[in-house]
């Protein structure tokens, strides 16, 4: 095992702010699809697109509400988000691996097409690119694990010139798998994420109960995220992340 600990970092909604590509290369999914809302530009991301973006667990889930606005009735969809998304999804006929192939071929098409645009369509989070540079100055390593692809996250990395030491995209599997690997392979001094649900899995995962895991407050957060956190995390704000990880507990 190599001794230099390992701090691994959530993508969206943690290193990047991607809200205006999800919306634009989800308009350009649906449209694929003969099914984009032609009342809405893919250039402005709609308040309510971003307000249901908490609820969202995979890209294919983006094209499918980017298809459902603006008629979309936001109460029923917050109130029971895996009941609605299933029933859009039988009526219209459309299956998982069909929404997640238009959302690639999109994307790929922007990168090919016109790079430079699509990168503009994703900002670092304030400070987040000089901290995970001075990482090394304290002695860590740092990783990327996100349910993106690992070629669009390795696009978006090198257009921040930044270097994780490692990098696992979608194609590596569920989280808690991927943690436990990397566990394996170095000390883990903590993973850090915007997603609460999917820390409580990592904490529910034999192996993994002792990780320091941390929820950012800056990322794509649902109003109740907040509060009552269970043991185990920790709510992280960009002030915070600043200081020493010392000092992060």
């Amino acid at each position: 095992m190599q001794e230099r600990p390992l701090l691994v970092f959530d993508f969206d909604g943690v290193i990047v702010d991607g809200m205006a590509e999800y919306w634009w290369s989800s308009w350009h999914a649906a449209k694929s699809l003969a099914a984009e809302p032609h009342e809405l530009s893919p250039e402005q991301v709609p308040e309510l697109f971003r307000r249901l973006r908490p609820w969202i667990h995979h890209g294919w889930e983006m094209v499918l509400l980017a298809a459902e606005l603006p008629g979309l009735d936001e109460a029923s969809w917050v109130e029971g988000y895996e009941v609605q998304q299933h029933a859009a999804l039988l009526r219209r006929g459309w299956a998982v691996d069909l929404l997640q192939g238009a959302l690639d071929r999109a994307r790929l098409q922007a990168v090919q097409q016109d790079r430079g645009a699509w990168l503009q369509l994703h900002r670092p989070f304030p400070g987040l690119a000089r901290r995970l540079r001075s990482l090394d100055e304290e002695g860590f390593d740092w990783a990327v694990l996100t349910t993106k692809t690992e070629v669009f996250t390795a696009e978006l990395l090198n257009a921040f010139e930044l270097r994780p030491a490692r990098l696992d995209g979608r194609e590596a599997g569920p989280k808690p798998e991927v943690l436990l690997r990397l566990g394996q392979e170095r000390p883990l001094r903590g993973f850090v994420e915007d997603r609460r649900s999917t820390l409580e899995a990592v904490l529910s995962t034999e192996g993994l109960q002792e990780l320091p895991c941390y929820l950012v407050d800056w990322g794509y957060l649902k109003p109740a995220d907040r509060q009552q956190l269970p043991p185990g995390i920790q709510l992280i704000d960009l002030d915070r992340l600043a200081k020493p990880l010392a000092q992060w507990s």
